[in-house]
């Protein structure tokens, strides 16, 4: 089960992201916003780590005009790993080395076509389980 979540800045572009999880048979569970609405990006931040850490969802997508507030919102949640990708190779790497486990991207920054090839590369890429990243990731949560 994926957890979603954007502000009114993301808002648009979440849509395509359900459009994509919806086509490709992936559950979700959305956490809004469900408008362009002004909203406060924490709430939605908050809400999608707050799944993920009690075990509700596996992975998380969180999107805000830029990324960056909803990342770092997210990051404040212990146990959380949210990483702000703008690029496919970033969303696998995330995945691969630091078992990333909420993807932030920025609704100003990447378009429709990018977001969801980037989208299936943070779902579709496993952790790599090596001792050196397990390591890491541990040193990160201490």
């Amino acid at each position: 089960m994926i957890a979603l979540g954007c502000d009114h800045g993301g808002y648009p572009l979440m849509k395509e992201v359900i459009k994509y999880l919806d086509e490709a048979k992936i559950e979700y569970k959305n956490f809004g916003t469900y408008s362009e609405d002004s909203c406060d990006y924490p709430v939605f931040a908050k809400a999608v780590a707050g799944a993920i850490v009690n075990g509700e969802c596996e992975k998380g997508i969180l999107i805000c005009g830029t990324g960056i507030g909803i990342s770092i919102a997210a990051n404040k949640v212990k146990g959380v790993r949210a990483a702000l990708c703008h690029d496919c190779f970033s969303a696998k790497a995330t995945r691969q080395h630091n078992d990333a486990n909420i993807l932030a991207m920025g609704a100003r920054v990447v378009g429709a076509g990018l977001a969801v090839e980037i989208v299936k590369n943070f779902l579709e890429t496993p952790f790599s389980n090596e001792e050196r990243h397990i390591r890491r990731i541990n040193m990160i949560e201490d």
